[in-house]
């Protein structure tokens, strides 16, 4: 039994076929106050593949993430136009269930942040939330999350520990981990190695590329040597505003617009 036994949201999975569009972002604007932070945004996003979105401080690119989940809606100044069509449903419709979406969509942030419990508890919390009680289904399915986030060997033996114990980089793939375990349809991923060593972003890089098989990926970065290595697609934000959209390979070797050209060689950023 799996979490999906559970819970039976009305946002169906479409069938399993790469070019799917999971999100259709279309002429989104949005405002922090008077502050226009994303100007006219029109953005697909296709299922199972690494979406990369890159562009120098300020840009708008977190704050574009964040709209794919609604965080946003927590800063109270924020007003939208325009669409997000996730799954082809409007999630900016004021009767869309934003709790729906949250457990559908999930968020690895830029600095691991553990709950203040066992290494254990991190990962069954989500599916005890959602109903799980079942303690054989819970070990299954904590089991099978720490697999899937390549840290089961580092942690199986320590699972009674806090998991304010463990590294930085394993703290980070236990919060995938913790992710996993409510089975979404979608991860979205702000900066998640900005905080870790090289080892551990390369565990971590590694990791996406292999969740990418099951899930459908969009990653906020700084690092475009990381974009360049793991996405498949990457979207080139300046000023809040979308200069470049491409397969990542094009992007980086043959941009059409200077502004992309002079950001990937440092020329501003």
């Amino acid at each position: 039994m799996s979490l999906a036994t559970v819970k039976n949201p009305s946002i169906k999975k479409a069938p399993d076929t790469k070019q799917n569009i999971v999100f259709n972002t279309k002429n989104l604007n949005l405002w922090y106050g008077d502050t226009h932070a994303l100007k006219d945004i029109n953005l697909a996003i296709n299922e199972k593949e690494i979406t990369a979105i890159i562009g120098p401080s300020g840009c708008g690119k977190s704050t574009y993430l964040k709209t794919l989940n609604r965080m946003v809606d927590m800063v109270p100044t924020v007003k939208t136009s325009g669409d997000i069509e996730y799954r082809s449903q409007n999630i900016l419709n004021k009767n869309f269930k934003v709790e729906e979406l949250r457990t559908r969509v999930g968020m690895v942030f830029q600095k691991p942040n553990p709950f203040p419990k066992s290494i254990y508890e991190n990962v069954a919390y989500g599916p005890k939330i959602h109903g799980i009680r079942n303690k054989k289904i819970l070990d299954e399915i904590v089991e099978k999350s720490f697999k899937d986030a390549f840290i089961w060997d580092e942690v199986k033996d320590r699972l009674k520990e806090n998991a304010y114990g463990l590294s930085g980089g394993q703290q980070q793939r236990l919060c995938i981990a913790r992710t996993l375990a409510i089975e979404p349809d979608v991860i979205l991923m702000d900066e998640p190695t900005s905080a870790l060593d090289p080892i551990s972003t390369l565990k971590v890089e590694e990791l996406v590329q292999q969740l990418k098989e099951d899930y459908s990926i969009v990653i906020v970065t700084h690092n475009m040597q990381q974009a360049a290595r793991i996405s498949d697609k990457t979207a080139f934000f300046l000023n809040g505003e979308i200069v470049e959209f491409a397969d990542t390979e094009t992007l980086f070797s043959n941009p059409s617009d200077q502004r992309t050209e002079d950001y990937i060689t440092g020329r501003f950023g």
